[in-house]
């Protein structure tokens, strides 16, 4: 039996990897730059940034926090001053040492030997280290605290095996920075920014997501505590779409953010980070796309809606097109989500069929037709992008226009539900090593990368038997669950006690 035809080629059930590779080119998302492992995000990609970055700004003010900005810099001193952190990054990090270029003598340009730096100055991989300076200048007394900002930024994490929004060499993202008098304040911050992330993934990103604490070993360099969710995506593997950080007292020793307490003692302020990046977008496309291309959640779209004018004849031409624009106004006067309807119209002189797909490949959630034939009896050809291309409702153009937020309420809210059940059907329980080994074991020598899903099993906390895995089957411990796994039992590695079920993946 003949495979259906599609947008994109290879399927996902062929070649994930590459499918996900066509997929963005395809939706004109983004493409490699000349650089190396960077990338250049375009607009219909950098659309989806801005909703995500809009949205999240709001829920960062509405508890209290306000954005700054710090250098991109680093001198290579504060990085050192933190060894664990630094350990954690130094084989990503990119290194200035020259200020100024000369003539090399045969028609190019090198680093200026006599303008050396005498202090490297590293390119931001992450901003502790160059906040904490800051914060030390600020902090005198308890009064000074709490400190809650947030920074909008680009970072550079050196990589060598890039793949677009996944892992590039520069990335956009936040980064929250925050520095407390007491340690059960910053503990609650941590978490507090750990919920924020989840509401995010769920009702905007329509991505189920598990929460937790990161293993010791999977820990952010010089944290105390992470936090994390975890998405998984359709090759059913996870994807860390967002981390918390308790750092306790170590930057804050490490950059000297000391305080004047209540009882007229000096002490170190209680300090935690919290960040989310452009991944976001990659584990939209991998979560919810299919074999046309991108299938957007509605909330974040860049548009809501596309309408299509149909003009065959240029007789009728004038008339379809103010029908369009009159139809754009009054979608534009309605709300969803809290915002005026985004709404896009596509008058570029090509083929309609052409058109179309574009559209179906970029994932705009709704696409309405309307030609000379639906003037005449005041109706509109809707297709919705959760639905199969060809399947279309003909509907009175007040009643589309009446019922579209709904409508775009209904796709949102199926697309959380398919990922669920996506992610619930490959999630199991498992009580026995040989189960967990065959489990994450491939079943297709030809396609190596098909695997199980999410595992739940006990673990007793050993860093060896973690190593060992990862060693053996690439599978990580996600996260140790906040809910649902807490029973205690016996590790079905070395059956010793272990106080509750973690979570185990292959992953990005």
């Amino acid at each position: 039996m003949s495979q259906p035809q599609t947008a994109i080629s290879p399927r996902r059930d062929e070649d994930f990897p590459e499918w996900y590779q066509q997929v963005v080119r395809a939706a004109d998302l983004a493409e490699n730059s000349d650089v190396r492992g960077c990338m250049v995000i375009k607009p219909w990609g950098y659309g989806l940034w801005e909703n995500m970055q809009r949205i999240l700004d709001g829920m960062f003010k509405a508890t209290g926090h306000k954005n700054a900005y710090f250098p991109l810099f680093i001198p290579l001193s504060y990085l050192a001053k933190e060894a664990q952190h630094v350990e954690g990054f130094a084989k990503e990090c990119a290194v200035v040492t020259h200020h100024r270029l000369e003539a090399d003598g045969r028609g190019g340009l090198r680093p200026a030997p006599s303008a050396e730096l005498t202090e490297p100055l590293v390119v931001r991989p992450t901003s502790e280290t160059i906040i904490g300076a800051t914060y030390a200048k600020w902090v005198q007394s308890y009064r000074d605290l709490p400190i809650l900002i947030n920074q909008w930024a680009n970072v550079v994490r050196w990589e060598m095996r890039p793949r677009l929004f996944l892992r590039t060499a520069e990335f956009l993202w936040q980064e929250g920075h925050t520095a407390h008098e007491t340690e059960r304040e910053a503990r609650e911050e941590t978490t507090r920014m750990l919920e924020v992330y989840e509401k995010f993934a769920r009702e905007h990103l329509a991505l189920p997501v598990y929460t937790g604490e990161k293993s010791e070993a999977e820990r952010f360099p010089g944290a105390v505590q992470t936090l994390c969710i975890e998405a998984m995506v359709q090759d059913r593997k996870a994807i860390q779409a967002g981390t918390s950080h308790f750092l306790g007292q170590n930057f804050a020793k490490a950059s000297g953010i000391q305080f004047l307490s209540r009882t007229n003692t000096q002490e170190f302020a209680w300090t935690t980070s919290w960040g989310v990046s452009t991944r976001l977008i990659g584990t939209v496309i991998m979560a919810h796309g299919d074999d046309d291309g991108v299938v957007l959640p509605p909330r974040i779209a860049p548009a809501h809606i596309v309408l299509l004018p149909v003009t065959p004849k240029p007789e009728t031409r004038e008339a379809v097109l103010a029908a369009v624009e009159a139809l754009a106004a009054e979608l534009r006067a309605r709300t969803y989500a809290g915002e005026p309807i985004r709404v896009e119209i596509d008058q570029r002189d090509i083929g309609g069929g052409t058109k179309n797909w574009e559209w179906i490949k970029k994932g705009v959630p709704i696409r309405v037709e309307l030609g000379p034939r639906d003037l005449e009896k005041g109706s509109v050809a809707v297709a919705r992008r959760d639905r199969a291309p060809k399947d279309k409702a003909f509907l009175a153009t007040a009643e589309f226009v009446e019922g579209a937020a709904e409508m775009l309420q209904s796709i949102q809210d199926g697309l959380l539900a398919r990922a669920t059940a996506l992610r619930d059907a490959h999630t199991v329980v498992l009580d026995s090593k040989e189960a967990f080994y065959a489990f994450f074991t491939a079943k297709n020598s030809e396609r190596p990368e098909i695997h199980g899903g999410f595992a739940l099993a006990h673990w007793n906390g050993s860093r060896e038997v973690e190593e060992q895995i990862k060693a053996d089957l690439k599978v990580t411990i996600r996260c140790i669950p906040f809910q649902g796994a807490d029973e205690p039992g016996t590790c079905i590695f070395t059956g010793q006690p272990s106080r509750q079920r973690v979570l185990f993946a292959k992953s990005y």
